[in-house]
């Protein structure tokens, strides 16, 4: 289970830190990422991090700005975000791919396990 926490309203240009706290997996054996999905828009891909915590992967659009972490002990992932646009309001999602891949995934139907949601409003 995946339980995602952290969102809420903020103005343009602030910071947010989302939290992914997981139960009965183990995130250093998932590849874990963020997702988000706007009204009206299909589900966006933001960031992943490999089992090992070591390497990333981000979308273009929050290249520079955001950043994914873990913490194992807590079995918790991050999304730091920081300069936040208008444009980054959504429902964050986080996710689990149980799979070994050579290149982590942007791709919705790779992950197995997904958290609830949490809504991110920027305001301009």
């Amino acid at each position: 289970q995946l339980q995602a926490s952290g969102g809420g309203l903020v103005q343009a240009g602030g910071s947010l830190r989302l939290s992914c706290a997981a139960s009965g997996l183990t995130i250093s054996s998932y590849g874990m990422a963020w997702f988000r999905q706007a009204p009206g828009e299909e589900r966006e891909f933001v960031a992943a991090l490999s089992r090992s915590g070591l390497g990333t992967r981000y979308a273009e659009s929050v290249k520079g700005r955001f950043t994914v972490s873990g913490d194992s002990a807590k079995n918790t992932v991050y999304l730091q975000m920081n300069s936040l646009k208008p444009e980054d309001t959504a429902v964050y999602y986080c996710a689990a791919d149980s799979r070994m891949r050579l290149v982590l995934s942007n791709a919705p139907g790779h992950y197995d396990y997904w958290g609830q949601g949490t809504q991110v409003t920027v305001s301009s």
